[in-house]
């Protein structure tokens, strides 16, 4: 064919096809092409298997470390390595976790990177298993669109003939240690640092194995065991990896100054370093003097919430804020805190500040009394509290997506910088929680979590503001049984 001779409505649907074609390809087997873009660090982290089997991925915030233990994880579910691998082979199927910190999020951005958008069938393979090795997926109970088990076709690495299937399983955080226990795995990537003990519960599936255990986290915890015991006392076999914002190309300056904008200068650089904080001393390094106000009559259009943390030989503990819009300043104007006393003794004194207040608390209020079956969130909410509708999160950090986490240094730092800031302030009649901030300390970069009750909850009341704090005119709005018993079925903020 002459060169610009136009093309006959045949030959540009043959061409159309075979562009589609092209596309398809790329769309759904995108793991046959990243690696041909990814930077030195991601390589680095997918050939260290050769030599270690526990893996620690330290590294910054926003610079694709999940995106990367997604294309490691999805080369051993499937068997396909990239040209040039020097990394470990799985020459068999392999029974694999991939580990998130709640449901919801194990789903939006783990099961995203693996197989694609949840919750749409035509993105199903637009991940990093391609579409072609998906054989089944198993649906989640009680998670909208999320898979707890997906089947995939494995190749041999060195003849390229398809030897079986692979199983990988989904897992969160929140669903507890006991669900980290069971039958041996030879693959476990967990993203985002686990508790100490869902970590040994990885490492002891692994033993039968000689399977491998890889972590892909920025350090927001602060100086944990496993760090320390990776930084300073590392053992063979194990591989530490750090990665900056310097080793992220496509972070650029405008980009990175936005980020940092976000925080204050401790988590700053730990974010864009992968550094955990270090030291020991004060948690809030603000005196006093600047934090402590008279006590004042608070605003009726200022918006209030409650944070609660539960207890039985500690104290249950509440903080009830109060919050400017207009200045964004928080104001801590009254606490509570007793210990050996139930829901139903706590409910009057909390409810007596108003009932109307939404009450935010944590996690561990899904667990259930052995009596009654109810969650210890309902038996407050029996008590006609005005509890969310689920537990604490934090806000969810700046270009992630889903919810947030549940994590104690995000609301730390957060509070330190309103503090720095004088955007929070605490009634000088608050003498509970004035002794508590100021005894409030890390030990080796590690807060010391011991008598900080009233801390905790109100960390989960700052936290929560912009999402549950009402006046009482929203709250009574909201709710048409303002100040009636609610019954325990009632599930949100009313």
């Amino acid at each position: 064919m002459k060169e610009g001779t136009p093309l006959t409505p045949e030959q540009n649907e043959v061409l159309l096809a075979l562009l589609l074609e092209q596309d398809n390809r790329q769309k759904y087997n995108k793991l046959k092409y990243w690696w041909d873009t990814a930077y030195p660090w991601q390589v680095e982290l997918r050939d260290c298997t050769g030599s270690a089997a526990q893996i620690l991925a330290m590294c910054a915030n926003q610079i694709g470390k999940t995106t990367t233990g997604a294309a490691i994880t999805a080369c051993h579910l499937t068997g396909k390595y990239p040209e040039g691998y020097k990394g470990h082979k799985f020459e068999k199927p392999i029974n694999a976790w991939a580990c998130g910190i709640s449901n919801e999020t194990t789903r939006d951005i783990l099961q995203g990177n693996l197989l694609g958008v949840p919750g749409n069938p035509e993105a199903q393979g637009t991940g990093f298993v391609p579409r072609e090795d998906i054989l089944d997926t198993t649906r989640k109970p009680q998670v909208p669109n999320a898979i707890q088990t997906v089947l995939v076709q494995h190749y041999n690495p060195y003849t390229g003939n398809a030897n079986g299937v692979s199983r990988l399983d989904f897992k969160a955080y929140e669903q507890g240690e006991t669900k980290f226990m069971g039958r041996p795995m030879d693959w476990i990537w967990l993203d985002e640092q686990p508790a100490a003990g869902i970590y040994t519960q990885c490492i002891t599936r692994t033993v039968a194995t000689a399977g491998i255990v890889m972590m892909t986290f920025t350090p927001e915890d602060g100086m944990t065991k496993v760090i320390h015991q990776f930084l300073h006392d590392i053992q063979k076999g194990q591989y530490l990896l750090s990665a900056t914002w310097d080793d992220a190309p496509h972070l650029d300056k405008d980009r990175k100054e936005q980020l940092l904008s976000q925080y204050s200068p401790a988590e700053a650089l730990m974010r864009s370093t992968g550094k955990p904080i270090f030291g020991s001393g004060p948690v809030f390094m603000v005196p006093d003097e600047d934090v402590l106000v008279e006590p004042f009559e608070i605003p009726a259009h200022w918006p209030k919430i409650c944070g609660i943390d539960f207890g039985w030989e500690h104290p249950t503990a509440a903080v009830w804020l109060a919050w400017d819009r207009d200045s964004d300043t928080v104001y801590q104007y009254a606490e509570y805190r007793q210990n050996r006393l139930t829901a139903q003794q706590h409910a009057p004194a909390i409810k007596a500040r108003g009932q109307w207040i939404p009450c935010v608390w944590p996690h561990d209020g899904m667990s259930h009394e052995k009596g009654s079956g109810l969650t210890l969130a309902d038996q407050y909410r029996s008590q006609g509290l005005n509890m969310t509708i689920d537990h604490f999160r934090n806000p969810p950090a700046p270009g992630s997506k889903g919810k947030g986490d549940i994590k104690i240094e995000p609301g730390i730092n957060a509070l330190h910088q309103a503090m720095q800031n004088s955007q929070f302030k605490i009634f000088n009649t608050c003498a509970m929680t004035i002794e508590e901030k100021n005894q409030y300390h890390r030990v080796d970069g590690v807060i010391y979590a011991i008598d900080d009750d009233l801390m905790s909850a109100l960390r989960y009341a700052f936290q929560s503001r912009h999402l549950y704090a009402k006046t009482q005119v929203e709250s009574d709005a909201n709710n048409r049984y303002a100040g009636v018993k609610l019954p325990v079925m009632s599930r949100g903020i009313v």
